[in-house]
């Protein structure tokens, strides 16, 4: 099957976001490619250079909210199609979730959800023959579509049902339920600042969070947001950034980041006075961290290589940080690909290479030294289990985390003393403001 060819914008204005929406859909449900990639870096898609910033914005929001609505809108379009989604007509089928989650969840008046639907199915030739069932079940959609979200009320639909069922064995139904609910909604952006966060949160319109994480509703271009070119903030969740801060003082030690890169990690590592080196086994990745370094102002030497290969020139290390490369079902409510695209056999090759990666930590470091050991997994085998394996056949121990060094918040806090963050967590009056990425963390010391 060839992909949609790239027609340049025409004169009716959001055909041309909308048509590049249906091409990185269509790029994630058919063709398994990455969301991210498809939005940055050489393999994104060419037509987003020619795409105003606001319909840039109007793009991303709307991929995203059909990836993590996707159960829901097919529960929806399913009730309203008396013969399913045409399956010889990829557009027709990115049309029809095009329209019903503008009309359902987005504020584009439902007119122009629906001619602009119509539109994209008339320029492909296998689609257009599609055109008048278009209009007529998004029509239908207007009328009856939020009956048909009533009356299943439930976000469980937007997960695959493996994960469901994993989930709820590990956490339990109202948990998982939970964590479906917080997954459905768009999750603020988190700026871990380098200074003065109550400031910043001012001057961003957001809060500040016990952790000193800066959370914000503002979305759009974060290059344009106060601070991006002084470089007096990055971005990073505030989960993600509890495992750098488990090290303590780290001032004049020196570190190394495995698979550091984008190098939100790095920078935190950095900024807290230690000497660090950042590994990734990825060329495009190492470059784009060191441009991150740059913008912020901050040095660190980086070495482009497989981690549980790399040799590194000089000593052994004061600490090793470790996000391992993982299912990543942590980053579903920031990244809704990765719900559709990963499959349960992925994790027990990853948890394969987790331990293989703990193994060389263990060599890389100095005794008495500190490996810290995180992934953006909810799944046990790539947190709890990866931890307990290796406690059993090295000379590692585990040094607890304690509530002092997670702002007080108990929740995220195991029984063993290590992290587990939930997309449930930090509950906020306003479900954009809570929630925070799935991570599981470590502290271990070597004898």
């Amino acid at each position: 099957m060839k992909p949609s060819r790239f027609v340049p914008p025409t004169e009716v204005p959001g055909l041309a976001a909308r048509r590049i929406a249906a091409d990185i859909l269509d790029g994630v449900l058919h063709k398994h490619r990455m969301l991210d990639d498809q939005l940055d870096g050489p393999g994104a898609h060419p037509g987003l250079k020619t795409l105003a910033d606001r319909d840039r914005a109007l793009m991303r929001r709307l991929v995203a909210t059909i990836l993590r609505r996707l159960g829901t809108l097919g529960h929806v379009l399913s009730r309203l199609l008396d013969r399913g989604i045409p399956s010889d007509a990829p557009r027709a089928q990115s049309a029809l979730l095009i329209g019903a989650a503008q009309i359902l969840w987005m504020d584009v008046p439902d007119h122009a959800a629906v001619d602009l639907s119509v539109r994209l199915v008339q320029a492909d030739r296998r689609a257009a023959k599609y055109a008048g069932l278009v209009n007529a079940v998004l029509r239908r959609c207007a009328r009856e579509g939020q009956p048909l979200i009533e009356e299943v009320q439930s976000q469980m639909l937007d997960l695959p049902p493996w994960l469901v069922a994993r989930w709820t064995a590990t956490y339990g139904d109202d948990t998982t339920r939970a964590m479906a609910a917080a997954i459905s909604v768009e999750p603020a952006l988190d700026l871990t600042v380098k200074s003065d966060p109550e400031s910043w949160a001012a001057r961003l319109h957001g809060e500040a969070l016990a952790t000193g994480t800066v959370r914000t509703l503002l979305h759009g271009s974060v290059t344009m947001l106060p601070g991006f070119n002084e470089g007096a903030w990055w971005v990073q969740d505030a989960a993600a950034a509890l495992p750098a801060r488990l090290f303590g003082d780290i001032q004049g030690k020196t570190i190394v980041d495995l698979c550091a890169a984008p190098g939100g990690k790095t920078a935190q590592l950095v900024q807290a006075g230690a000497r660090v080196t950042a590994v990734d086994r990825s060329p495009n990745r190492i470059a784009r961290l060191r441009e991150n370094l740059s913008r912020l102002s901050l040095t660190a030497d980086t070495a482009v290589a497989d981690a549980t290969e790399w040799q590194p020139p000089g000593d052994l290390f004061d600490g090793v940080l470790i996000d391992a490369p993982c299912a990543a079902t942590g980053t579903i409510r920031r990244h809704p690909d990765v719900a559709w695209l990963k499959q349960e056999s992925d994790i027990g090759a990853l948890a394969a290479v987790q331990k293989r990666m703990l193994q060389k930590a263990v060599t890389l470091l100095k005794p008495g030294g500190t490996l810290i050991y995180c992934t953006c997994s909810l799944e046990p085998e790539e947190g709890e289990q990866a931890v307990a394996s290796i406690l059993s056949e090295s000379g590692l121990r585990r040094a607890p985390v304690s509530r002092e060094e997670v702002a007080g918040l108990d929740e995220v806090l195991t029984p063993d003393g290590d992290i587990r963050t939930l997309p449930s967590h930090l509950a906020h009056a306003d479900s954009r403001l809570g929630g925070l990425d799935g991570f599981f963390a470590a502290r271990l010391v070597k004898s």
